[in-house]
């Protein structure tokens, strides 16, 4: 395995790994999947992935196998003294292996590298099972929360939806 720096030939891959690992049934396959509370197969597109890889202070880290086949990946953005992750995204067939672990550790490790202070996320407030797993990783509910943003091109609540903040304090 090897995690290195997305670009922009990788977009397709990562747009089909992101979709898949949120969206539509092949999500149903794996864990994350946010097809119960999401409809629609977008969780992503090529110009939403090629905007936030070219953005400053932004990146994707991708997990690839011995083949060179993105297994996993991680958005990686800082804002002020913290780093937001999202779209931590592992195939549906590989969940609970170890590549998501793997991802957050080489997230906390860039975070500790840019000398940042934390790693904060969104995650859906009914994700119950997503939040337990990052709480296992150190992360804390913080009591912020936000709205679901309106733009359907990513999904359409099929109930009132919002996100919760979590963060993770770096040493």
């Amino acid at each position: 395995m090897t995690i290195t720096t997305a670009v922009t030939e990788d977009i397709p891959a990562l747009v089909k790994l992101i979709n898949s690992a949120y969206r539509g049934e092949e999500s149903k396959k794996g864990w994350t999947t946010e097809a119960y509370v999401l409809d629609g197969d977008l969780r992503t597109d090529p110009p939403m992935l090629e905007k936030l890889i070219q953005t400053p202070g932004s990146l994707i880290l991708k997990y690839t196998n011995d083949e060179g086949i993105i297994e996993g990946c991680v958005f990686l953005q800082q804002r002020g003294n913290r780093l937001y992750l999202g779209m931590l995204s592992v195939s549906p067939l590989l969940q609970a292996k170890g590549i998501g672990k793997e991802l957050m550790k080489a997230s906390h490790a860039y975070a500790r590298e840019q000398g940042l202070s934390a790693v904060f996320m969104r995650v859906i407030s009914l994700r119950h099972e997503l939040i337990a797993w990052y709480e296992r990783r150190g992360y804390y509910l913080t009591g912020e929360t936000e709205p679901m943003p309106d733009d359907t091109r990513y999904g359409i609540p099929n109930q009132p939806l919002e996100f919760v903040i979590m963060e993770k304090k770096i040493e």
